[in-house]
């Protein structure tokens, strides 16, 4: 067992947890039709920061919430990003060839299994959350949440912004940037610091201070990719670099210049301390995940 006052141990232990839980849900390889199954594997496992699954583990267990009464929503909300990937990555929408260090689905494979295996795990994550060992009504919450947070009122809304300001950066003013982004990368963010709360059933108080975190750190988190996409590279990256440029994308660097969009990351890094500081020791693990998301270089 890790110890329970080292953070980083405890992030490390549900990282190792959560790859076991995914590995375990995902229908086998060699199972009919095993194109698809394969293709599913391909898309989850050997890669990824699990940042989603960590901030389940992290804000439930902080609250009190058994760690097998998270499995399945950690699970849910990175099958949910995990087909959000392999869409995202096709050529009718950004055309990669490279993601988490691996060629993606449709390259490893063709774009119609690639669009198989979005739509399978999609679906799986949704089986997976409505079997999760937690009051009934808990159940339907994270149900409510994982699917409001994946659809056009969150992810799926935020990616079609995306592709309607790509081109066109300046016509997207800063207010229109943060919801763009606080859609298509901070409602999947959001959902998994909710669905953490949800399981440790914490009160209207906390899951609110727990709101203006996750906020905070899905802005965070897009600022600090869209500043790598300029100053990482794609073997570090895991995915090609460069391309928001090459795509003009609408992207914090391009609208406010790289200095003052490392000023708002650091801007949103006290916002993140000071909404956890309430909860003291038992939030160490968020602010943890929260600094990796300031640093991370991948």
């Amino acid at each position: 067992m890790p110890d329970a006052h080292d953070p980083a141990a405890r992030v490390a232990a549900w990282r190792a947890r959560s790859e076991a839980v995914l590995a375990a849900c995902l229908p086998p390889a060699d199972a009919s039709p095993q194109r698809l199954h394969a293709a599913m594997r391909h898309a989850v496992l050997d890669g990824g920061k699990r940042m989603r699954p960590l901030l389940v583990y992290a804000t439930g267990s902080a609250f009190g919430a058994d760690e097998a009464w998270l499995d399945d929503a950690a699970a849910a909300v990175e099958l949910v990003h995990a087909y959000s990937l392999v869409h995202d990555d096709l050529p009718a929408m950004d055309d990669d060839s490279l993601r988490r260090g691996k060629p993606t689905v449709h390259v490893a494979f063709d774009e119609a299994t690639a669009i198989l295996a979005g739509d399978a795990l999609q679906s799986l994550a949704f089986e997976r959350l409505a079997e999760a060992p937690v009051a009934a009504a808990q159940r339907v919450a994270m149900l409510r949440e994982l699917a409001i947070s994946a659809g056009a009122r969150g992810m799926c809304g935020g990616q079609a912004l995306d592709i309607d300001a790509t081109g066109r950066p300046g016509h997207v003013d800063v207010a229109a940037l943060q919801r763009l982004h606080a859609l298509k990368t901070g409602a999947l963010l959001r959902a998994s610091v909710r669905l953490g709360a949800i399981a440790a059933d914490v009160d209207a108080a906390t899951r609110t201070r727990l709101d203006h975190f996750a906020d905070a750190l899905g802005l965070a988190f897009q600022i600090r990719d869209d500043l790598l996409d300029i100053e990482g590279d794609s073997a570090t990256l895991g995915k090609t670099a460069g391309k928001d440029v090459e795509q003009a994308k609408a992207t914090f660097p391009a609208l406010l210049g790289v200095d003052v969009s490392r000023a708002r990351l650091a801007e949103l890094a006290d916002t993140m301390r000071d909404a956890l500081a309430p909860f003291g020791a038992r939030a160490d693990a968020l602010a943890l995940l929260a600094r990796q998301v300031i640093e991370r270089h991948h």
